[in-house]
Order: C-alpha cells, then structure tokens, then sequence
C-alpha cells in the first residue's frame, strides 16, 4: 500500500470497527433483555420461534433453562441499516436472575464469525436503562428498547448466537437470531 492509500485503508478499518461496535449494540441489547424472560413449559413448543421473510429467532435452551422467550417483536419489519430498530421481548422469569448473570455473544456473517463477547448481562441493563435491573424477580416481564442500527451494515444475513449463564455458571437461556439484510429483487422494483 502506498502512502497515498494509506488515509483511505484507515477509513475503510475505522468504519468497520464503528459497524462492528453499533452492531454488537444490537447484540447486547437482545441479550440483556433476556434477562427477564421465561416462558411455562406447556408453552414453549407452541411460542419457541417467530420469523419472516427477514428475520427470525428461535429459542435453543433445555426445557429446564430458568429463561425462555415468548415473543420477539422489531420494528420496522424488516429492520433497515441506518434507522431505529425498536425490539419488545416478552416472558416470564421463572426463577431470580442474580447480578452477575451473564452471556456469550457470537455474530457471524454467514459462516464467518465477526464478533464474539461476553458480556455482564446485569450492566448491560443498567447502562441500557431498560425498565427490568438485576436482581430480577419471578414474574411476567416486557421489555421494550429502541437502538439506531448503522447505515453501514452491509447487505447480508447476519447470525448472532446468545448462550446465558447464571453467577454460579448454570444454563440460564440459549437465543438464536438471524438478520438478513440484503434486498429483496421483488422490492426493487416494487413487485
């Protein structure tokens, strides 16, 4: 590379640590709001995925998890690089959440992995200043959060693995999400 190129490889590195960091943003938001939620045995077949021609999530943690989702809702559906992504995660914690609950956050692009972070499921929600902190209680929970995604997402299916542990290391919640960001042809020319 040469001097001349060299201002210009710094932006392309740069805006790609800002997607990165706006996107694990989005990451951590779907994983501290697992923090309060659970759904009952008896209903977790019938509410265990949700999806569209964009997205969709599915919970993947054992039916003696103390934290499983009813119900994922995003707006605007599909989500769009560059503007507000709001995101209502419903359920029912079934056991406390202590602070110092945690997860493990893996983001791939296809099968490339772009980012992998733990994360203090209990700060994330302090510093998100979502409705639910730690300890969480027993009980029926909504949380409603809204983050700006970036304008520079590229356009493709991302996949972002969340596995949650309590303090004392046990399964708390296992959520598996995808993104796709790429256009659809029929929307391009308004079919």
């Amino acid at each position: 590379m040469t001097l001349a190129g060299a201002p210009q490889a710094i932006q392309v590195a740069s805006n790609h640590h800002i997607l990165m960091a706006r996107f694990s943003i989005l990451s951590v938001l779907l994983a501290s709001s697992l923090l309060a939620l659970a759904t009952p045995l008896e209903s977790q077949n019938a509410l265990q995925t949700s999806m569209s021609d964009k997205w969709k999530w599915s919970d993947c943690g054992a039916a003696s998890n103390p934290i499983h989702i009813q119900e994922i809702e995003i707006s605007p559906d599909p989500p769009k690089p560059g503007e507000d992504l709001t995101v209502k995660v419903k359920g029912v914690a079934s056991e406390r959440v202590e602070d110092g609950a945690y997860a493990e956050v893996a983001v791939k692009v296809g099968r490339i992995k772009i980012l992998q972070k733990e994360i203090d499921l209990c700060e994330e929600a302090r510093n998100a200043e979502t409705s639910i902190q730690c300890p969480v209680e027993e009980g029926q929970y909504t949380v409603v959060h809204t983050v700006t995604l970036p304008k520079e997402i590229p356009p493709a299916p991302f996949n972002v693995h969340i596995d949650g542990y309590t303090v004392d290391d046990e399964d708390l919640v296992c959520l598996d999400l995808s993104i796709d960001f790429r256009k659809t042809p029929g929307r391009l020319l308004n079919w």
